[in-house]
C-alpha cells in the first residue's frame, strides 16, 4: 500500500500525458445509440430466452423418448406376462376340472370295489359255514355208517342168534334197532343213522317220480335182506358228498382269494393314484390362486401404466407444441429485430451525425476537466481502451458502452465501481450473446442437416415411385398395344380362316359334281364296251363290221382310261385338299386360342399394373406432399439460419476479440501498474 501511495503523483502524470495524445472523439449517447442498444438488449434476451427454452425442451424431450421407451417396454412385459398368467390359469382351471373329475371316478372305483370285496367276504364266510356243517353232518354220518357195517359185518361173520336177528329184520330201521338192543351201537347214533336213511329215501322218491312202479328202498331193502350193501352204498354216497364238498370248497376259497386280491391291488392302486391326483389338484390350486393374484396385480399395473402413457404422449405433445410456436415466434422477433437494426445502421448514419453530432460533448475535454486522481486515470484509460475497440470493430453497442462509461465517470459517486460494473455487464452479454449464437448455429445445423436429409430421402423416394409408375405406365401401354395387336391379328386370322371354309366348301362342291360326271360317265363307257364286247363276240354275222367295231371298243377303252385316270386325280386332290385344309383348320384354331389367351392374360396384367400405378400414384401424391412439407419447414429454416452479413466464424472471431479487448480494459481498472506499463510503451 505504501508503494501505491508513492506511485499516486507520476500516475497521475502520466495519465495527463496520455490525455493530451489522445485524439479528440465526438461520439455521444445518441437516442439512435440508444435504440440500437435497446435491440440488441432485447435479441440478447430473446436468444438466452430461447436458449433456456431449447435445453428444457430438450431436456424434456429427452426424457419423453426414455419414459415413452420405459412405458413401452412395461406394456411389452406386462402384456406378456398377463398373457402367460391368463394361459396359466386356464391350463390349470383345466387340470383341476381333470383332477377333480379323476378323483370322483376314482373315489366311486374305490367304494364300489370296497363294496364288492365286503360282499364277496359276506358271501364267502356264508359259504364256509354252510361247508363246516355240511361237511361236520356228512363226516359223523360215515362215522357212523362205518362203524354200523362193522358191526354188522363182524356179527354176521359171527353166526348165531345175532344173525338170524338181522335176518329177520323187515328194514334198515328194524336192523338198526336190533343193533341198539344187542349194544351194538348208542341210540343217538342210531337214531341219526334212521334219519339219514329216510332223507336218503325221501331224496330218491323223488327221483323215481319220474319212473312209476319202481320199488321204494326200504322195500327193496327189505326184499333184499342186504343191509351191509345198502348201508355200504350209502357210505359210498356220504364220501361222494363229502369229497364232492370239500372241492366245492376249495375252489369257492380258491376264487374268492383271487377275486379279495385283485380287488384289494384294485383298492390299494386306486388309492395311491387318488393320493397322487390330491396332491396335484392342491398344487394346481395353489398355482392357479397365486398366477390369479398375480395377473390382477399385472392387470392393474398394465393398466396403470397404458393409462400414464397416454397421459405422457399427451402432456409431451402439448409441450412440442408449445415450444415449436415460441421457437417459431422468437424466430420472427429475431429476424424482424435483426432487419429493423440493419436499416437503422444503414440508412441513419448520416441524419445521426446532422442531429446529434455537434450536441456531444468531446470525451477528451470532458476527461481532462475531470482527472483528478489515479483511479480517474484508470477510468479515462478504460474508456478509451472502449471506444478504440468499438471503433475498431465498428459495434454500435461498445460505442454505446463507452458513451455511457464517460457518462458514469462523470456522474460524481463512485464512477470506478459503475464503469467496472458497466464493463462487466458487456463482457457478460457478449458471451451470453456468443453462447446463444453458438447455440442457434447448433439449432441450425442440426435443423439443417435433419431438414435436408428428410429432403433426399422423400426425393429418393418420390424418385423411386415416379419411376415405378412411369414404367408401370409403360408396361401398361406396350400391353394394351400389343393387346391391340393380337386383336387385329385374330380377326385377320378369323376373316381368313372364313375365307378358306368359303373356298373349301365351294372346291369340295365341284370336286362332287366333277366326281359323279366321272362316275357317270365312266359307268356309261364301260356299258357300252359291255354291249359291243358281247355283241361282236357272240354273232359271228357281223364279222364283216368286226373292224370298224374293234375301232370303237379300242377309242372307247380310251376314254374309259381317261375317265378313270381323271376320277382318280379329282379323288387325289380332293384328299390332299381335304387334309391340307384339316391341318391349316387346326392350326388355326391352336394359333386362336393361344392369342386368346395371350390376350387374356395382357389385358389382366395390363389392369393389375393400372390398379397398382394408381395406388402408387396416390403414395407419390402423399410422399410429394411431404416434401412440399419439409422443402417449405427447409426454405423457412434456410431463412433464419442462413448467414448474409458476416459468418458465424467472423461473428466468433469479432467477438472474441471484443470481449478480450473488455477484458483488458477491466483489467486496467483493475490494475493501476497496467496503466504505468502502457504509459511506458508509450
Amino acid at each position: 500500500y505504501p508503494m501505491k501511495m508513492a506511485f499516486g503523483p507520476l500516475v497521475l502524470l502520466i495519465g495527463v500525458g496520455l490525455l493530451l495524445a489522445v485524439p479528440a472523439s465526438a461520439e455521444g449517447d445518441s437516442p439512435i445509440n440508444k435504440v440500437l442498444q435497446m435491440m440488441s438488449d432485447l435479441q440478447a434476451k430473446v436468444i438466452k430466452e430461447g436458449e433456456e427454452a431449447q435445453s428444457i425442451y430438450s431436456e424434456h424431450a429427452e426424457w419423453c423418448e426414455d419414459r415413452s421407451r420405459e412405458l413401452g417396454q412395461e406394456i411389452k412385459t406386462a402384456s406378456a406376462e398377463a398373457e402367460e398368467l391368463e394361459a396359466t390359469i386356464q391350463a390349470k382351471s383345466a387340470k383341476e376340472t381333470s383332477l377333480n373329475a379323476k378323483i370322483e371316478e376314482l373315489a366311486a372305483g374305490i367304494a364300489a370295489d370296497s363294496g364288492d370285496l365286503k360282499d364277496a367276504e359276506e358271501v364267502r364266510a356264508k359259504e364256509n359255514a354252510d361247508f363246516k356243517t355240511e361237511e361236520k353232518e356228512l363226516m359223523e354220518a360215515v362215522s357212523m355208517m362205518q362203524r354200523a357195517i362193522e358191526i354188522l359185518e363182524r356179527e354176521m361173520a359171527k353166526g348165531g342168534a345175532s344173525f338170524v336177528q338181522f335176518q329177520k329184520a323187515q328194514s334198515l330201521a328194524q336192523a338198526l334197532s336190533t343193533m341198539v338192543q344187542a349194544s351194538m351201537m348208542s341210540s343217538a347214533d342210531a337214531t341219526r343213522l334212521t334219519a339219514l336213511v329216510q332223507q336218503s329215501t325221501s331224496a330218491e322218491e323223488a327221483d323215481d317220480e319220474a319212473a312209476p312202479g319202481a320199488p321204494a328202498a326200504a322195500v327193496y331193502e327189505s326184499q333184499s335182506g342186504n343191509v351191509v350193501e345198502t348201508l355200504k352204498g350209502m357210505l359210498e354216497k356220504a364220501e361222494s358228498q363229502l369229497d364232492a364238498a370239500r372241492k366245492k370248497e376249495t375252489a369257492n376259497l380258491h376264487t374268492f382269494e383271487q377275486l379279495k386280491q385283485s380287488l384289494k391291488d384294485e383298492i390299494k392302486f386306486a388309492e395311491k393314484e387318488m393320493s397322487e391326483a390330491k396332491a396335484s389338484l392342491a398344487s394346481a390350486s395353489e398355482a392357479k390362486a397365486e398366477a390369479e393374484g398375480d395377473l390382477t396385480v399385472t392387470k392393474k399395473d398394465l393398466a396403470t401404466d397404458k393409462e400414464a402413457k397416454a397421459e405422457l404422449h399427451t402432456a409431451c405433445m402439448e409441450k412440442a407444441t408449445t415450444f415449436e410456436a415460441e421457437t417459431k415466434s422468437r424466430g420472427e422477433e429475431l429476424e424482424a429485430i435483426a432487419k429493423a437494426k440493419q436499416i437503422i445502421s444503414e440508412t441513419t448514419g448520416g441524419a445521426e451525425d446532422a442531429s446529434y453530432g455537434l450536441n456531444q460533448v468531446s470525451f477528451i475535454q470532458a476527461a481532462r476537466s475531470r482527472i483528478a486522481s489515479t483511479a480517474d486515470l484508470r477510468g479515462f484509460e478504460a474508456v478509451r481502451r472502449v471506444r478504440d475497440l468499438a471503433r475498431k470493430h465498428s459495434s454500435a453497442a461498445l460505442a454505446q458502452l463507452a458513451q455511457r462509461m464517460a457518462t458514469a465517470e462523470r456522474a460524481g459517486a463512485d464512477p470506478f465501481a459503475k464503469i467496472t460494473g458497466l464493463v462487466e455487464d458487456m463482457i457478460a452479454k457478449l458471451e451470453s450473446e456468443a453462447e446463444a449464437d453458438a447455440t442457434k448455429k447448433a439449432y441450425c445445423d442440426k435443423e439443417l442437416s435433419e431438414t435436408n436429409e428428410k429432403k433426399a430421402d422423400k426425393s429418393v423416394e418420390l424418385d423411386k415411385l415416379t419411376t415405378k409408375i412411369e414404367q408401370m405406365t409403360a408396361k401398361s401401354k406396350t400391353l394394351k398395344e400389343e393387346v391391340a395387336a393380337l386383336q387385329k391379328a385374330l380377326a385377320k386370322l378369323a376373316a381368313a380362316q372364313a375365307e378358306m371354309d368359303r373356298l373349301r366348301e365351294k372346291e369340295h362342291e365341284e370336286f362332287v359334281s366333277t366326281q359323279a360326271d366321272l362316275k357317270k360317265g365312266l359307268d356309261g363307257v364301260k356299258m357300252a364296251l359291255t354291249v359291243l364286247k358281247d355283241y361282236y363276240s357272240k354273232d359271228a354275222a357281223h364279222g364283216a363290221a368286226k373292224g370298224a367295231g374293234g375301232n370303237i371298243i379300242g377309242l372307247l377303252e380310251v376314254v374309259e382310261s381317261d375317265f378313270s385316270k381323271n376320277l382318280a386325280g379329282i379323288e387325289a386332290d380332293e384328299e390332299a385338299s381335304a387334309i391340307a385344309y384339316d391341318t391349316e383348320t387346326k392350326e388355326n384354331a391352336l394359333e386362336k386360342t393361344t392369342k386368346d389367351k395371350d390376350v387374356e392374360h395382357k389385358i389382366k396384367e395390363s389392369a393389375s399394373l393400372d390398379k397398382e400405378s394408381a395406388s402408387l400414384s396416390s403414395d407419390s401424391s402423399n410422399v410429394k406432399e411431404e416434401l412440399d412439407a419439409v422443402l417449405e419447414y427447409l426454405a423457412k429454416i434456410e431463412g433464419e439460419c442462413t448467414e448474409v452479413a458476416e459468418t458465424y466464424e467472423q461473428r466468433k472471431e469479432h467477438r472474441e476479440a471484443e470481449i478480450a479487448g473488455l477484458k483488458e480494459a477491466l483489467a486496467t481498472l483493475e490494475d493501476e501498474t497496467a496503466l504505468l506499463q502502457l504509459g511506458g510503451h508509450r
